[in-house]
C-alpha cells in the first residue's frame, strides 16, 4: 500500500509518496461501481454483467491450487461477479463459523511441516484453517492513509465506484493516526454497504533499507510472528471483525535475493498465519509483486506450509484486473484469492468530498462485521 512507515525498497521507490513508509489503518475501499472497472479492463474471471449492479453477497467458489489454501464454498449469489470486458458487482458473504485449533497457534514457531525454505530449526505443527468459506468482494477498491470520516464515506457510497473499504486495523509500522476507526465507525460504515479489508502492518524485512519501528530477525521471527498475529487478531476483534474474517498481513519490500533476509520473512509469515488460522481468522498477505509478494510466490512453488490464504500484489502496470496482470504461475491463489493494487496518488471527488486514493482491483475475501 502507499501510505506505511516502511515503504523503504531495496530498489528505487515506486512514488515519491510512499515514502511515507507503511502507515496504517489505511481505507481501501473496493468497489462495485462497474463502469471504472470494465473502462480498465475488468478485476476477475466471472461472467461478465450488462450494466453495474449493486452489491450481492456470496461466497466465492475455490478451486485447487500449488499454494496451501482452504477449500472455499460453492457461491451462494445468483449475482454475477465483475469481468475484464463488464461492470463490477460486489460480492460478498459471511462464512460459517470457523473451527481452529488456537493452542497450536500459541505455540506456534518457525515453518510447519517441511518447508523448502529454512525457516528455522524447529517447525511448528500445522494449524487447522477456519471452516467453511470465506466471505469475498470483487470490484474496484481503493486506499488512503487515513480512514475517511464517516461523512465521506456517506457521500462517496453510491457515487464512486468504489464499494468497500479496508482498513489498516494495527501494527507498530503503521503510520498514520486512525480517529476514525473504531468499532462504531466499522459497524456504521458496513451498515451503510462498505465491504471492509483490515491490513496489519506487521514487523519489516531484517535487510529492508530505512528505519522501521519494528524489524524483524532471523532469532524472533517465529515468535515475533506468533505475537503480532495474535494481536492483529485482538485489534479486528476489538473493532467488530469476527472470526471468518480474513487479516491481511502487509510486508513491504526488500532484497528477496538475500536468502537469509527470504527465510527470516518466511518464517514470520507462516508463523502470523498460524497464529490467525487459530483464531478462526483467514490469513491474506500484501506485498509487492518484485519483491515481498515474490517471496511468497515462491515459497508456493516449492510447497511450503502455512503460507497465506490470498494475495494483494502491488504491481503499477494500470491494469484494474487480478488474472492477465497476475505475476506470478496462473494456478497460484486462484477461485477469489487474488487483489492487485495497479494505480497510485489519483485525487478522486465524489458527493463533493475529495481523498486522495490508490486504486486497487478486488476478487478476494473481505471481513465478516457483525
Amino acid at each position: 500500500m502507499s501510505h506505511r512507515r516502511a515503504r523503504e525498497s531495496s530498489g528505487p521507490r515506486p512514488r515519491g509518496r510512499r515514502a511515507v513508509l507503511l502507515s496504517a489503518a489505511a481505507v481501501l475501499v473496493i468497489g462495485s461501481g462497474a463502469a471504472a472497472l470494465a473502462a480498465a479492463g475488468g478485476g476477475d474471471e466471472h461472467p461478465a454483467t450488462a450494466a453495474p449492479a449493486p452489491a450481492a453477497a456470496t461466497t466465492a467458489d475455490g478451486d485447487g491450487t500449488a499454494t496451501p489454501a482452504p477449500a472455499f464454498g460453492e457461491s451462494t449469489s445468483a449475482s454475477p461477479s465483475a469481468s475484464t470486458s463488464a461492470s463490477a458487482s460486489a460480492s460478498a458473504s459471511a462464512s460459517g463459523s470457523p473451527s481452529a485449533s488456537a493452542s497450536a497457534a500459541s505455540s506456534a514457531t518457525a515453518g510447519a511441516g517441511q518447508p523448502a525454505k529454512g525457516a528455522g530449526p524447529s517447525p511448528a505443527a500445522p494449524v487447522a484453517k477456519p471452516g467453511g468459506a470465506p466471505a469475498t468482494f470483487t470490484g474496484l477498491a481503493f486506499d488512503t492513509c487515513t480512514a475517511p470520516s464517516l461523512a465521506t464515506m456517506n457521500a462517496w457510497h453510491g457515487t464512486s465506484p468504489y464499494g468497500a473499504a479496508a482498513v489498516y486495523i494495527g501494527g507498530k509500522n503503521r503510520g498514520c493516526a486512525q480517529p476514525q476507526l473504531t468499532a462504531g465507525w466499522v459497524k456504521s460504515v458496513s451498515s451503510s454497504g462498505w465491504k471492509l479489508v483490515p491490513l496489519y502492518v506487521g514487523a519489516q524485512p531484517p535487510c529492508q533499507t530505512g528505519s522501521s519501528p519494528e524489524k524483524l530477525t532471523a532469532d524472533t521471527a517465529a515468535p515475533l510472528g506468533t505475537t503480532d498475529g495474535q494481536d492483529a487478531v485482538a485489534k479486528a476483534a476489538a473493532l467488530g471483525m469476527r472470526p471468518g474474517s480474513t487479516l491481511y498481513l502487509d510486508v513491504e519490500a526488500y532484497n528477496t535475493a538475500d536468502t537469509s533476509c527470504a527465510d527470516a520473512v518466511l518464517a514470520y509469515v507462516q508463523s502470523w498465519n498460524r497464529a490467525v488460522h487459530g483464531a478462526g481468522y483467514w490469513a491474506g498477505f500484501y506485498g509487492f509483486a518484485s519483491s515481498s509478494a515474490a517471496g511468497i510466490a515462491e515459497a508456493a512453488g516449492e510447497n511450503a506450509p502455512d503460507l497465506p490464504d490470498a494475495v494483494w500484489y502491488a504491481r503499477y502496470d494500470g491494469a484494474a484486473d487480478t488474472t492477465g496482470s497476475f505475476p506470478f504461475a496462473a494456478g497460484l491463489w486462484s477461485g477469489h484469492r487474488r487483489a492487485h493494487q495497479y494505480q497510485i496518488n489519483q485525487k478522486e471527488t465524489y458527493g463533493g468530498a475529495t481523498v486522495t486514493v490508490d486504486r486497487n482491483a478486488w476478487d478476494a475475501p473481505v471481513a465478516v462485521v457483525g
